[in-house]
């Protein structure tokens, strides 16, 4: 089971930044992230996402290598590879993984202009040696699926930082 986690930052850096970090805890195995995208509302109200994901390329990629093996079977593999890339990337740029784009952009739209959120699918994690490091970076919690225990806890942490950080 995942849990869905969304945090909001007054600038793309900031969030991009506190991703960054949580990807390294992931090499240390102390979290286990499905996702992580930042949402940045532009100063013009436009919309950009920013995924760690590309459905996309992934898809092209795996088009290409099973292309140019079944043309290879019709003596013609840069045909096959070259369809099957082009039908990979089709079909991965309409398959959705992770935190859904449409949620992302709805909740995007509540920021304000030049802010960015973050959206974190958790699959696992190690909160005592999580949150001490995210919490130095601020934030406000927009949405959780957490219980709401844990995310008062996570409230609470990300407070406490900002007022030990203010002081």
């Amino acid at each position: 089971m995942s849990d869905l986690i969304a945090i909001a930052y007054p600038d793309v850096d900031r969030a991009v930044e506190v991703r960054d970090r949580l990807i390294d805890m992931q090499r240390q195995n102390i979290i286990q992230l499905a996702d992580a995208a930042v949402v940045e509302k532009r100063q013009d109200g436009k919309i950009k996402l920013h995924q760690i994901h590309s459905t996309t390329g992934r898809g092209a990629a795996w088009g290409s290598v099973w292309g140019g093996l079944l043309g290879m079977l019709f003596f013609a593999p840069l045909v096959g590879m070259a369809v099957g890339a082009a039908a990979g990337a089709a079909g991965g740029s309409m398959s959705d993984v992770g935190v859904d784009d449409s949620f992302m952009r709805d909740l995007g739209t509540k920021l304000q202009p030049g802010g960015a959120a973050l959206f974190l699918l958790v699959t696992r994690v190690t909160p005592d040696k999580v949150i001490p490091q995210i919490t130095q970076y601020g934030g406000e919690i927009l949405q959780t699926s957490l219980s709401k225990d844990a995310e008062n806890h996570l409230r609470e942490a990300i407070e406490a930082d900002a007022r030990v950080h203010s002081a």
